[in-house]
């Protein structure tokens, strides 16, 4: 078992939190997805042990069995992205590699009720700085699918380079879609991805928050 420095841990910033998904947020993930059924669709991978829609618990338990053995064998760091301590979505920093890639995805999904606060970028922000500067990782990339103009803007905003198309990279919505990739390394953020996103933020202070948009997907 090989598990990754760092983790497990809990980030913030502000009202926006990242803290290791548990079996008893179950519950919570299911009334979310439920309720954001029509939200996600367009953007989820298509499997099963993750439905949109379904009125039993055990499909998300198993999922969350799943997806925390990953992390104790070091492949994946799953959180739960809360705002103001409630369960607001999901972020997973997953297919963690070492040896001289030392790469991994990153995949998110929000609550619409959070959507435009600011939610998202922070949360990407927090994690990349974490699996950076923590972690030990290089590189961490985003799959977008070019139709997801809301999702890549929020990669655009906090300087992900797009690097490209990738054909049917994903089974979604019932067919294979071609994704961008977007990446980021430690080489473009060396004061941290989180500080300039401050930067950022408070230059249009004056304008309202960043919109969070619609989801990236979350990687199966």
């Amino acid at each position: 078992m090989n598990r990754i420095r760092g983790w497990p841990v809990t980030l913030a910033e502000g009202p926006v939190g990242l803290r290791p998904l548990r079996l008893r947020d179950a519950v919570a993930l299911r009334e979310t997805r439920v309720r954001n059924a029509d939200w996600l669709r367009p953007w989820e991978p298509t499997h099963p042990e993750m439905p949109l829609q379904t009125a039993s618990l055990t499909p998300y338990i198993a999922m969350l069995q799943a997806i925390r053995a990953e992390a104790r064998h070091g492949l994946s760091m799953p959180w739960a992205v809360t705002y103001n301590g409630v369960f607001a979505g999901q972020l997973t920093v997953s297919a963690i590699v070492w040896g001289s890639a030392r790469s991994a995805q990153v995949g998110y999904w929000i609550d619409r009720a959070y959507a435009g606060r600011g939610v998202t970028p922070t949360a990407v922000a927090l994690a990349v700085d974490h699996s950076f500067f923590t972690v030990g990782l290089h590189r961490i990339e985003a799959s977008i699918r070019p139709e997801n103009r809301a999702s890549r803007r929020v990669a655009e905003k906090l300087g992900f380079r797009e690097e490209g198309l990738r054909k049917r990279q994903l089974h979604i919505d019932g067919a294979w879609r071609d994704h961008l990739c977007y990446a980021i390394t430690t080489e473009d953020v060396p004061g941290g991805l989180l500080a300039r996103w401050r930067r950022r933020r408070d230059d249009v202070s004056g304008s309202g928050p960043f919109s969070d948009g619609a989801p990236q997907q979350e990687r199966p």
